[in-house]
């Protein structure tokens, strides 16, 4: 079976905070022929675990890199990379996924409200835009 793992497969499996689903999704992930992890659900993942679960976001990263990295797994890896960048500097995956996505779609400029999302894109050599600045 080709499988699209949802954020509550990955979670379950992570904190194991049910054990007989965590086993069965541990079965279903083994034996799953092929396994698309899409952006939405690892958007979805580090903020489950990072604030329901209060994972340190270092763990959360190495959880993302194992299961990226795993046989039969299929993700946008540059994405996902782009993401675990921005949790390392200390912002929110889903952000850099964003910024990412957006400069690949013919983006330019990564528009937002969240100064510290602007200042980690700018840092990592996005141009950026705050709505509203003195810019406007």
């Amino acid at each position: 079976m080709r499988i699209t793992a949802d954020t509550n497969i990955l979670v379950r499996i992570t904190v194991l905070d049910d054990r007989d689903q965590a086993r069965v999704a541990a079965e279903l992930l083994q034996t799953a022929e092929a396994i698309a992890i899409p952006l939405s659900t690892l958007c979805e993942f580090v903020w489950v675990t990072t604030r329901a679960y209060r994972r340190a976001p270092a763990d959360v990263a190495r959880t993302i890199v194992a299961l990226a990295g795993s046989p039969g797994v299929e993700t946008d890896r540059p994405a996902v990379e782009a993401g675990l960048a921005m949790l390392a500097a200390g912002g929110d995956f889903a952000d850099g996924v964003i910024a990412f996505d957006g400069r690949r779609l013919g983006g330019d400029v990564f528009a937002s409200f969240d100064k510290k999302a602007l200042e980690l894109v700018a840092a990592s050599g996005g141009a950026v835009y705050l709505p509203g600045s003195a810019e406007d």
